[in-house]
């Protein structure tokens, strides 16, 4: 070709853009970031839906089962013949608190006074019963006592005798059966088992 557009000299013009390298390393950067979070993203989410590590080392764990002497003792609970019972009625049915104290005094327990509620609880028991003493006999005397009348109120007073009072409810029908009343006072006195699976 000739004219203006005869090539001279050895430098030829260039066809294409030039490339930016620059952008292609921003470019390449950019996609290895996305790539990785997008990994890592997925792994979380494997992590919340399978448990993760944590739920399989716990797994491979062995149980630290208690050894006997950590379980709980055996609680010293006074024997009934020990406790002496007041027996007051707070019923309109007569004769009740003598029955009481008659059926008491067969499994054991030491009778104290035999009589009517006093005023402040006479006809106000609204349940089987209500065990009244000292602080002491919240752990001493009340289990032991209430192996007998299940679902009896417990009350303390600031009495420093050792004596409990057991006082009737209206919804009183009759005491535990000696065999319900025996194995309640020795689940009482056995110490906790160790937990299953040990």
């Amino acid at each position: 070709m000739g004219g203006k557009y005869r090539i001279t000299g050895n430098t030829y013009p260039r066809m294409r853009r030039p490339r930016h390298r620059r952008k292609l390393a921003l470019s390449a950067a950019a996609a290895v970031v996305a790539l990785g979070l997008a990994g890592w993203g997925t792994l979380q989410l494997i992590d919340v839906f399978t448990g993760g590590d944590k739920q399989a080392s716990a797994a491979d764990r062995p149980k630290a089962c208690p050894s006997p002497s950590a379980s709980a003792p055996a609680k010293a609970l006074p024997k009934p013949g020990a406790i002496k019972v007041n027996i007051y009625n707070a019923t309109p049915r007569s004769g009740l608190a003598k029955a009481a104290a008659d059926e008491l005094k067969k499994r054991g327990f030491a009778i104290g006074k035999v009589d009517n509620a006093p005023a402040a609880y006479d006809k106000k028991v609204p349940g089987t019963g209500m065990l009244l003493g000292g602080p002491t006999a919240m752990n001493g005397s009340f289990p032991v006592l209430a192996t007998q009348l299940p679902g009896a109120a417990q009350k303390t007073d600031a009495r420093r005798t050792a004596d409990v009072d057991l006082i009737i409810g209206t919804k009183f029908k009759a005491f535990s059966t000696p065999a319900v009343a025996a194995s309640a006072l020795t689940a009482l006195t056995k110490p906790s088992p160790a937990p299953s699976g040990c």
